[in-house]
């Protein structure tokens, strides 16, 4: 299976590499994602209120689901639109998962030959980081014993601002360590560098799932996987659509209590992604074929072949 996996993937972008249609194929593709990744978690968004809502055209207000799906729509994009390897570096990784914490696993390399001055220097950098976080809760300490003084002498005290980093614990879990659990997805993926690609994603998909990284985006996951693909060549010229290809995967497989089950399942996702995309080429490609006998015995000054150019590029509706 990871072999017909990794041959699917390559078939698939080769025909991208040099396809006229490629622009319109990924921009499908970013949107039926978005729409499958809700259907994972049991939300139902149709593509025709995706689409409207991502062109600021809704016909009725947004749900939350819809809101959900414009952004796993947007953060596909943003990805896409950036090199490979953003995704995956430490600025891309606190960009996407608004964490700071967690240090790319296989970003630290050890090197032989470093004497006792340098770790010495990691030391002192450590007691500095320790010493400037002291000072912090001290300060918030300090903070609290003042307002608390103010209001007991009855002087006007304003309300207290919530900070930037803060989040609400009626909505996250504050015992849930998301920088920790993100660090150790990320050691999994520097573990497992010397495996083929396609195993090394099902892997990470799997890890995902189970250690579950963050509390409120666990679409994100596939998306990273994704963008290794693209970053390792396999996928070079799109964005794999893990979630369409893990909507063909039974829930029972993929929610399996054996771990070789569950990869299976992800390798399995994988696969279909694949298979969907060429399904999708291949449709894109007839469609333009046909649309392009209209253009027989035209006036030359005819604009309908910049209206199938037009059509071709964007995502409609319904399938052109």
């Amino acid at each position: 299976m990871k072999a017909t996996a990794t041959e699917v993937l390559a078939r698939l972008d080769e025909r991208l590499h040099r396809s006229p249609v490629r622009d319109g194929f990924v921009e499908r593709q970013h949107f039926a994602d978005a729409a499958a990744a809700l259907w994972l978690e049991g939300e139902l968004v149709h593509l025709e209120d995706l689409v409207l809502h991502d062109a600021h055209m809704d016909i009725r207000t947004p749900t939350h689901e819809l809101t959900q799906a414009h952004a796993v729509l947007r953060t596909r994009r943003r990805i896409f639109a950036q090199k490979p390897d953003w995704a995956l570096s430490r600025d891309g990784l606190t960009q996407l998962t608004g964490r700071c914490g967690a240090m790319p696993a296989g970003g630290q390399k050890s090197r032989e030959g470093e004497g006792a001055e340098a770790g010495t220097v990691e030391a002192d950098s450590r007691d500095d980081v320790e010493d400037d976080l002291l000072a912090e809760e001290f300060a918030e300490i300090d903070a609290v014993l003042a307002r608390s003084s103010k209001l007991l002498s009855g002087a006007d005290v304003p309300a207290r601002t919530q900070r930037a980093d803060e989040r609400p614990d009626l909505i996250y879990d504050l015992d849930w360590n998301e920088d920790e659990r993100l660090g150790e997805w990320q050691h999994v993926m520097a573990r497992t560098r010397d495996l083929p690609v396609a195993l090394r994603g099902a892997i990470l998909l799997e890890v995902w799932q189970d250690i579950e990284v963050l509390q409120h985006a666990t679409w994100l996951g596939p998306l990273l996987v994704a963008a290794l693909l693209r970053q390792e060549g396999l996928a070079a010229g799109h964005l794999a659509c893990l979630h369409l290809g893990a909507k063909n995967i039974p829930r029972e497989r993929r929610r399996a209590r054996n771990r070789s089950d569950r990869l299976l399942a992800a390798l399995d996702a994988i696969h279909d992604a694949a298979v969907a995309g060429l399904k999708e080429h291949d449709r894109l490609v007839l469609a333009k074929s046909q649309m392009e006998r209209r253009l027989k015995q035209r006036r030359s000054n005819s604009k309908l072949a910049d209206l199938i150019e037009l059509v071709l590029s964007r995502r409609s509706s319904r399938p052109a």
